[in-house]
């Protein structure tokens, strides 16, 4: 057994060792910070080519290479309701050179009702938030229901007769519009469809009496449909005349956002040159201008409001999911 001078000195001597180990990966780190970056940054974005939220993370990632001073290339990896793209994200090295787009059911819904090879709490880094998107209640243009009141008077005294069209079972508008109705203690019924277009199509049609969730804001301006209430937490520079969940006593969540999220793990240093990047490119001229031809609205939320959100509305599902006794 050795004398406890000997064993003392070990001790001490090992504690250098470590303090010098730690001194120089922070040294590593600290350059990696300053150099960052030098060569392209991937982003990944879990949607197909084309549609709004591609094309709206094109035109801010074009804006931010000019403050990065790196091209960013844009990866698209769809699929799975948008959890093979997000769980790339996920799986990525965590020195900043691949981030991506997240938001959403692949981050709020998707982890509590399927097994998907991320968590929502413990694999991502919270960049920035630099859009959201309209969604809504709405009617035909010549319905007779002027305002969501009327939608819940008519449930009221017809029950189950209210029929409305979403994208799907447990979809964010499926979700909410349940939440609604157990709230107004008013039946109604469901029709899932496919996606967005053919729920117009049955809403025109006359084969349901609302639609709940995206929506073609060309048949909004050509007055064939009647937005009556915004499915958003702040209210529409686009859309200012129509009240949104809280204006009528709701306080339902509706994270549907355009947000930009990278691997946990990555340096402060490095993720808040990512956040100051794309925060200065969603004040660029064009950003403003694309957004505005797309009808989505600019919304901004630093790396730490960010993600206090995605917690904050993450737990929000959780409880409502148990509560409906979709997971345990």
């Amino acid at each position: 057994m050795k004398p406890l001078f000997a064993r003392l000195n070990t001790l001490f001597l090992l504690g250098i060792a470590f303090a010098f180990l730690f001194a120089e990966l922070g040294h590593c780190q600290d350059a990696e910070v300053a150099k960052f970056p030098n060569r392209p940054i991937s982003f990944i974005v879990p949607v197909p080519p084309g549609g709004p939220t591609d094309l709206a993370i094109r035109m801010i990632t074009k804006e931010a290479e000019k403050y990065l001073k790196q091209p960013i290339v844009i990866v698209n990896k769809p699929g799975a309701a948008l959890t093979i793209g997000t769980a790339a994200i996920a799986a990525s090295k965590p020195d900043g050179y691949t981030i991506g787009y997240s938001g959403g059911p692949p981050i709020f819904l998707t982890p509590l009702l399927e097994k998907v090879p991320y968590d929502p709490l413990k694999d991502f880094t919270a960049i920035m938030q630099c859009g959201g998107f309209n969604f809504g209640v709405y009617v035909k243009g010549d319905s007779p229901f002027k305002s969501f009141k009327d939608l819940i008077a008519f449930a009221r005294q017809n029950p189950k007769k209210l029929t409305y069209g979403t994208v799907g079972t447990n979809s964010m508008g499926n979700i909410t519009m349940e939440s609604i109705a157990k709230k107004e203690k008013v039946e109604i019924t469901h029709i899932p469809f496919k996606g967005t277009p053919e729920a117009q199509t049955a809403l025109l049609g006359g084969h349901i009496i609302a639609g709940a969730g995206d929506f073609n804001f060309s048949l909004v301006d050509s007055e064939e449909i009647r937005l009556i209430m915004l499915l958003k937490e702040e209210h529409s520079a686009e859309y200012p005349d129509v009240p949104i969940l809280k204006d009528l006593g709701y306080d339902d969540p509706y994270p549907m956002i355009i947000s930009i999220v990278g691997p946990k793990g990555i340096p402060e240093g490095i993720v808040k040159k990512l956040e100051d990047a794309f925060s200065r490119a969603m004040k660029e001229p064009a950003f403003i201008k694309g957004m505005k031809e797309l009808r989505l609205p600019i919304a901004y939320r630093n790396s730490k409001e960010l993600d206090d959100y995605i917690i904050r509305n993450y737990h929000f599902f959780t409880n409502l999911f148990k509560e409906k006794g979709l997971i345990k």
